[in-house]
């Protein structure tokens, strides 16, 4: 693990791959010292990842298949299962039961149940996992099939209640928080009832956007300065409270 003492920031969910250009991407990450976590969309799109993050100090790739693509892409669920051994880190996965998604959504229960088990047997993985209108079915499928001692769970882009919050917290959960949530009150008090000693940042990029351009991996200093008045604290503790989190987490 990269020594985290020198770590400039954290970004626990970025798409890397979705830039214009992506071993610029990042190139960029590593050399702000940001410790990114590229997720992919696809298995397809994982040896490329890999590759681009094999040696760097501050990126990791993450192995996914993105429940919003699950309907044209569950055939790659073997190829899925094939690369696991190679990462520490899975993501994106999960469930949306969103409109535009919902038809799929018995689809995607099959291939995350089948993600959290496979994860469950290697154990130690660490998951970053979307729950866009499924919190509680997300909640749900954690506790049957992907033991708090078999992996860890970050949920990203947390829009759940607060008592589903309370619920992901008891069963080990951590938050990966971006400066979209601290824009609205909900958000901010969504925020404020999140156990401090599981909160993460993220950008989301390229699906964020900062002064009109895509978020990018050193963006979290803005979401630290966000987080940090959100919490009623300084920047510089906010920043202390995320690395000492990560630190926990990678340990």
């Amino acid at each position: 693990m990269t020594e985290t003492s020198s770590i400039g920031g954290v970004d626990f969910h970025c798409h890397l791959d979705l830039y214009p250009d992506h071993k610029a991407a990042v190139a960029g990450a590593e050399a702000a010292r940001i410790y990114t976590l590229a997720v992919t969309t696809t298995p397809k799109a994982w040896s490329r990842n890999h590759e681009l993050t094999r040696n760097t100090r501050y990126v990791r790739a993450a192995l996914g298949l993105h429940p919003q693509l699950v309907a044209e892409r569950a055939a790659e669920l073997p190829l899925w299962e094939r690369h696991l051994p190679e990462t520490r880190y899975v993501g994106e996965v999960g469930l949306d039961a969103g409109p535009r998604f919902y038809r799929s959504l018995e689809a995607q229960r099959h291939v995350f149940q089948r993600v959290l088990e496979r994860c469950a047997e290697a154990g130690g993985k660490i998951l970053t996992v979307h729950s866009v209108r499924s919190v509680p079915a997300v909640l749900d499928m954690i506790e049957a099939h992907l033991p708090p001692e078999r992996g860890r769970v970050v949920l990203h882009w947390f829009t759940g209640s607060k008592s589903d919050a309370r619920r992901a917290a008891t069963i080990g959960c951590y938050f990966s928080v971006n400066a979209e949530m601290t824009r609205t009150d909900r958000g901010r008090d969504l925020i404020r009832t999140l156990p401090r000693d599981r909160l993460l940042t993220e950008t989301d990029g390229p699906f964020t956007q900062v002064g009109g351009r895509p978020s990018e991996p050193s963006d979290v200093a803005s979401t630290i300065t966000a987080l940090g008045a959100t919490l009623d604290v300084t920047a510089d503790v906010a920043a202390k409270l995320v690395l000492s989190n990560l630190r926990t987490l990678l340990a």
